[in-house]
């Protein structure tokens, strides 16, 4: 099937073959036994043969009628007229749905919205569930939220990884949750983060234990399957020993050639890669490996199996949230981001919903001479004369002298500025950022541009009246290196290692620490996930306490359960090599604003 998806990025391909030693994967595996991953529509209508009442949930962007018709001429070809019962018959009118979802979207805003408070349930009729119960015949009953009808039966689960259903969007071969159709893209990302997915992450949370087969229809034309108790054993050990997921990379307007130059396997044919999901949990999955054979889960899954080994002692606090974000910012060769800020901790909670807010951090992880961080105000800001040069630039595109107002600070290697809600800033041109931040990821208030289009010839919304309900016009002077540029603390040493603490603000709930070493280092996980990332050399082994060992290479994410309770890095080179480690701060309290 072609034209379902609009994405230079290749589909997650069947086979994979590790790239050399010292080179970054962007598609890394977990390791099952042989026969446990398998593909086709031949194979399911085998799995399915037998089975009377069937019932196939999905998350939203399955392809439905596609797989319909497919599994049915597998089905009719070993002899069975199986009766197909869609789901949709029972969901509400779609101006009912509308009317349901509309004060969740922000209205005319292009970008935020508040996250949805209701249920799956709430979109269907209750009178017209359940739609069937005879089983004088085989019966499959499939849509998203199937599951809703019958718990008796045999339930297979559809899963699409959350970059495939944007490329489906952009494509226009999917629409939302009892839409009558597709819509603007843009439109539909919005009601997916703060409708859809919200709903289905909860539906999914309640029916995955009893999940029979799980599918992975990011191929529309060969989906990958795994048994429910296989998925779970595999989960059950990824939550005890580590976890990498699947990178994504989109190009953007201020977009480098760092990433494009040095990560093998990526696509070409982009202007340049701006960005790199390196472990965004919601919107990122987990790639199994069985006998050459791939398949891949969202993270999320993973989280609903077992928060509790993940999160440790912050599981209360972050239920089924993994808390911590790494992503690349390049512009390598591009432009200066976006100036902007993100919301204080009560402005997120109040207006979108979110349980905590998007507090940032940017670590160098490469820089050109000259590179710059702006971050923080000048001493002599004037937030009135600043507002107007703003809205002046909105209204006769007029440049605004940025640096008048905003301070700039020199970009060096492996140095860490702090960005907690509230902070004026963006990344200069010519960094390699690893951006290690809260988990959201979409609340960006942005008030200056720089004149530019995005990559469609348009303008990118900016958001000068709720910047300024946030911005804290405080930060500026000499206050911004004394509390927004990290400066790196001793804290323990051995024979050939050390770990350098490079505090964080008061206002982030994680820290940072920088482990050096020559040969191997041993860490505990102290109760809390860590994020770990090669920062300098080429290669190192992690070895958990329970034995297993698995290479990571240079600018690779991966991350430590805090079930695993300890773990050993191994340097595989023969120079010194660098690793940063992101964690949950024990004890912490939210400050006042």
């Amino acid at each position: 099937m072609n034209g379902y998806r609009k994405s230079s990025q290749p589909l997650l391909p069947k086979q994979h073959t590790p790239p050399p030693r010292g080179s970054y994967d962007i598609y890394p595996t977990h390791p099952l036994p042989a026969g446990q991953i398998t593909h086709g529509f031949d194979v399911l209508a085998d799995r399915l043969a037998w089975q009377q009442g069937i019932v196939i949930d999905g998350m939203v962007g399955v392809l439905w009628d596609h797989l319909r018709a497919h599994l049915d001429e597998a089905l009719h070809r070993r002899g069975i007229a199986a009766r197909w019962v869609s789901v949709d018959e029972a969901l509400r009118p779609s101006e009912q749905i509308d009317h349901l979802v509309a004060p969740y979207l922000g209205g005319d805003d292009p970008i935020f919205g508040m996250r949805f408070e209701g249920t799956l349930s709430d979109f269907f009729d209750p009178q017209r569930l359940p739609l069937t119960t005879a089983l004088d015949a085989p019966i499959i009953t499939y849509g998203t939220g199937a599951a809703l009808i019958n718990d008796d039966a045999y339930l297979v689960y559809v899963d699409v990884p959350k970059n495939e259903i944007q490329y489906r969007a952009r494509a226009g071969s999917i629409h939302n949750v009892g839409a009558t159709g597709p819509d603007d893209p843009d439109v539909m990302y919005k009601r997916f983060y703060f409708v859809d997915w919200v709903v289905l992450g909860d539906h999914a949370a309640t029916i995955l234990p009893r999940v029979d087969l799980y599918v992975d229809g990011q191929d529309a034309d060969t989906p990958a399957l795994i048994g429910g108790p296989d998925l779970w054993e595999v989960l059950t050990r990824i939550s005890r020993t580590w976890c990498r997921v699947r990178p994504w990379f989109e190009p953007g307007p201020w977009g480098g050639q760092w990433m494009k130059e040095r990560i093998p396997g990526l696509a070409q044919d982009v202007p340049n890669y701006a960005w790199s999901f390196e472990m965004i949990a919601p919107e990122q999955g987990i790639i199994l490996e069985s006998g050459g054979s791939l398949l891949e889960v969202s993270f999320d899954l993973l989280m609903r199996h077992n928060r509790a080994a993940i999160l440790g002692s912050h599981a209360e606090r972050f239920g089924r949230e993994f808390p911590i974000r790494f992503d690349f910012l390049d512009t390598f060769g591009g432009g200066n981001l976006s100036l902007q800020c993100h919301p204080r901790p009560s402005y997120i909670r109040q207006h979108f919903g979110e349980r905590f807010t998007q507090d940032e951090t940017y670590y160098i992880l490469d820089c050109k001479p000259g590179a710059r961080v702006y971050l923080g105000f000048q001493d002599d800001i004037d937030a009135g004369q600043f507002r107007a040069a703003l809205e002046d630039s909105i209204d006769n595109g007029t440049p605004v002298d940025v640096e008048h107002f905003v301070q700039t600070q020199p970009a060096e290697k492996h140095r860490l500025f702090l960005i907690p809600g509230g902070t004026i800033h963006c990344s200069g041109a010519d960094n390699m950022v690893l951006e290690i931040s809260a988990t959201p990821y979409i609340f960006t208030f942005k008030m200056y541009d720089w004149l530019r289009l995005d990559l469609q010839g348009k303008p990118r919304p900016l958001n000068i009246p709720r910047a300024f309900n946030n911005l804290y016009f405080e930060r500026r002077g000499s206050v911004v290196k004394r509390e927004l540029v990290s400066q790196p603390v001793l804290i323990e040493a051995g024979s050939d290692w050390q770990m350098l603490h490079l505090p964080t603000h008061r206002a982030h709930f994680y820290d940072v620490h920088r482990i050096e070493f020559e040969t191997a280092v041993t860490i505990r996980t102290d109760d809390s996930p860590h994020l770990l990332l090669l920062v300098e050399g080429e290669s190192l082994l992690l070895e958990t306490h329970e034995g297993q060992r698995q290479r990571f290479n240079y600018a690779e994410t991966f991350m430590v359960p805090a079930a695993a309770q300890s773990y050993s890095l191994i340097n595989e080179g023969g120079a010194p090599i660098k690793v940063v480690k992101a964690f949950l701060k024990a004890g912490w309290t939210e400050p006042e604003e």
